[in-house]
């Protein structure tokens, strides 16, 4: 990878959004809980979740990523409150189509996801950019069949 492409690749609004990532830790006391970790870079996710009436009303995510994770998670935690689970599937594939078939940024609120529109190119960085997504939905999954 040539300097000029990580750069594009690792822009100031990527960095920015990995300073700020919203919820981050663990919830004392969460309805349920799941870890996602790539097999290509190591990163991982944990995440906690408390569900009313299928969306969600805490939550805390762990996030150890590449700067692309971090970004990815940090969109998400900015918008997270109050989704339900289908909300939830319906913006992470969205964010799948954008990355590998060139489909359009995901709806608002997560529309700052555009900030990695650079990962395209780089299919080997996906897995860390959907771990947050895919961590949440699957807490959800548990929270869910629970009740």
């Amino acid at each position: 990878m040539a300097d000029s492409d990580l750069m594009q690749l690792y822009s100031r609004r990527i960095l920015a959004l990995t300073t700020a990532i919203p919820h981050q830790g663990r919830l004392d006391a969460p309805e349920a809980t799941a870890s996602k970790r790539s097999p290509h870079c190591g990163s991982s996710v944990s995440v906690d979740v408390v569900l009313r009436d299928g969306a969600i009303v805490d939550f805390a995510q762990q996030v150890r990523a590449c700067a692309l994770g971090q970004a990815s998670a940090a969109v998400l935690g900015g918008a997270v409150m109050g989704r339900t689970r289908d909300e939830l599937v319906v913006a992470r594939d969205e964010l799948r189509a954008m990355l590998k078939q060139d489909g359009p940024v995901p709806n608002p609120p997560f529309a700052d996801l555009e900030a990695l529109l650079p990962a395209r190119d780089y299919p080997n960085r996906h897995a860390s950019i959907l771990l947050a997504w895919d961590a949440t939905i699957e807490a959800m999954d548990s929270a869910l069949a629970a009740a």
